[in-house]
């Protein structure tokens, strides 16, 4: 079996049709760190290179599937980043070359010519509901919760699946508010496949891969080529090409700044609270001010 730093994959205990790739950092929610895209890629790549596996399931371990990109620590530190970077003027193709390559990383598992199953429990959210939007169904405890977030400010789905799994109306909506739904809302709106008691989940899952593995490989490829093509004839690598470069913009606007600079000073727990919290974030020039007094406050020696 590979091994990687950020995840595990092997082929299911009682039905070695199925793979399990597990997000392994459950001391972090399984948080996304710069590892982590491209092994999921390489994950899928292995699977779909062993006969005897039909078909992949996606889970995380510990308390939930997957707490979006590690964003606490970079965050609130001043270090250059291509996707933070502190230089003026910024430079968007450096930022889009590592978030599209992160895209295409996820996007694995929506190409994979075997069909993947997002098993979530907990908490799907930022990043993470995009590494569960990619795969091609999902499973999901009543009490889980999905959703992007940082849609308030720093941040856009670059997978932008959204639209495309939801419908335009109810997509807006969580972009607009960057709300997160349960299990049992995703259920009722065609998001999720099904939605379970959390103690039922396993056996969900594992009947929907087993039901789903005793199908030739082939045609579960063709099937699978054939609904893909329809989200291909809609613009979907346009729309990501769009929402990677709009993702960019949202963490070096004047408002992305503002919520970078906040945190540096703040600390990212009171940044998101803020953001979360539904309290106006500050735009335009209101924005720029508050940049130039949380700069000023960042200068300032410590007291003593």
């Amino acid at each position: 079996m590979p091994t990687f730093s950020t995840l595990r994959i092997d082929a299911d205990a009682t039905n070695p049709r199925v793979a399990r790739l597990l997000l392994n950092r459950p001391e972090r929610l399984n948080a996304i760190t710069d590892d982590t895209p491209r092994e999921i890629r390489a994950a899928v790549d292995w699977a779909n290179a062993q006969s005897d596996i039909h078909v992949i399931v996606v889970e995380g371990a510990g308390k939930g599937f997957c707490g979006g990109y590690d964003l606490a620590g970079s965050a609130e530190s001043h270090i250059e980043h291509p996707c933070q970077q502190e230089k003026t003027p910024w430079d968007p193709m450096v930022d889009y070359a590592t978030m599209k390559r992160n895209t295409e990383d996820f996007m694995s598992l929506w190409k994979s010519p075997k069909p993947t199953i997002a098993k979530v429990h907990g908490a799907a959210v930022a990043g993470g509901s995009d590494i569960a939007l990619c795969c091609d169904l999902m499973v999901m405890a009543e009490d889980a919760r999905i959703g992007y977030m940082p849609t308030r400010v720093w941040g856009c789905p670059t997978t932008a699946m959204w639209t495309y799994r939801l419908g335009p109306t109810r997509a807006k909506q969580l972009m607009f508010t960057g709300d997160v739904i349960s299990g049992s809302k995703a259920a009722e709106w065609g998001l999720a496949n099904a939605a379970v008691p959390l103690d039922q989940l396993e056996a969900e899952t594992m009947r929907l891969a087993s039901r789903i593995a005793g199908v030739p490989s082939g045609h579960l490829a063709m099937h699978k080529m054939v609904v893909n093509q329809v989200m291909l004839s809609m613009g979907l690598e346009q729309t990501q090409m769009m929402a990677t470069v709009f993702d960019g913009i949202t963490r070096h606007n004047p408002e992305g700044l503002w919520f970078r600079r906040y945190a540096q000073t703040h600390g990212f727990k009171a940044a998101v609270q803020w953001r979360d919290g539904g309290e106006p974030i500050p735009e335009g020039d209101e924005a720029r001010a508050r940049i130039a007094e949380l700069e000023r406050q960042m200068q300032q020696p410590p007291p003593g």
